[in-house]
């Protein structure tokens, strides 16, 4: 196309007069439509014919992206509806896979925040009741919340838990609780309500995470500039002096020691006695 001038025509556009601004170094002209409609455009759009109208024959107006046929997820542009969000934004008609039809936010689409009409954010209902999920039996639906379908369950232990449906799909829950429950206290050794693996772990030197000292039960008081030495055992802890030196606190600690000592000693007895034959443990004949 030759110079831009007063009166070129470019598709329904007729260029009418300078404004006086320039853009990217062009001069920006006012253009008239044939629908009656205005639109400021620079000399080099004109020259490229990038806008034929002022967007009532496109649906896009000048400045504006045309997605039309992109895909985005699941989403597929189908034109501009004309209408804006409150944010301003320009809403696109887009139909989801689903086959449902959605009024979508171009920068949305665009920044990749929506992918769908919804029906990705809102799993379809399933019908769970009677189905088994480890030892969970669903027994009714317990509604919505949190936009998570919701369902009401036995447990083979006999209580009753509320699952979500995600949660019973992917496996991630598969009782009341009573399974972790009963691995926790398989992995600590309960016995008599004392930890046998905790125990061993401190016989070996294994520091709690809270220990700055380097020495399980023995920490530094500020206040009294002494180091402190304690020791719990079966959920009861027992001071074991105070000291000016780290070495005499440690000291008091492994003393107090010998009580998990007796404990472990103890526990080995029953064990060992509790795989002896019932004659060789003196039990009836």
């Amino acid at each position: 196309m030759g110079a831009i001038q007063i009166g070129c025509k470019v598709g329904r556009l007729t260029v009418e007069a300078p404004t006086g601004q320039r853009r990217g170094g062009y001069i920006v002209w006012r253009c008239r439509c044939s629908c009656g409609g205005e639109v400021l455009l620079d000399t080099r759009c004109l020259k490229r014919g990038a806008v034929q109208d002022c967007g009532c024959v496109s649906g896009t107006r000048p400045g504006q992206r045309d997605i039309s046929g992109e895909r985005f997820g699941k989403l597929t542009a189908l034109e501009p509806s004309g209408e804006r969000s409150a944010r301003g934004g320009v809403l696109w008609l887009c139909r989801c896979d689903c086959g449902k039809e959605a009024l979508v936010e171009l920068s949305q689409l665009i920044s990749g925040s929506r992918k769908s009409c919804g029906c990705l954010g809102r799993p379809a209902l399933k019908d769970f009741v009677g189905r088994r999920f480890g030892k969970l039996t669903v027994v009714e639906y317990a509604g919505k919340k949190a936009g998570m379908h919701r369902w009401r369950c036995l447990c083979d232990c006999g209580r009753e838990t509320v699952v979500g449906q995600t949660l019973l799909q992917t496996g991630k829950t598969k009782s009341c609780g009573c399974l972790q429950a009963a691995t926790y206290r398989e992995n600590l050794q309960l016995t008599d309500g004392t930890s046998v693996t905790r125990l061993k772990a401190s016989k070996q030197g294994r520091l709690i995470k809270s220990n700055t000292s380097g020495h399980n039960g023995v920490y530094y008081n500020k206040k009294k500039d002494l180091w402190v030495a304690q020791i719990t055992f079966q959920n009861k802890t027992k001071y074991l002096g105070s000291f000016s030196r780290l070495e005499d606190a440690v000291a008091a600690r492994r003393q107090g020691e010998r009580i998990y000592d007796r404990f472990l000693e103890q526990l080995e007895m029953k064990t060992d006695l509790g795989d002896r034959p019932s004659e060789e443990r003196g039990g009836p004949e």
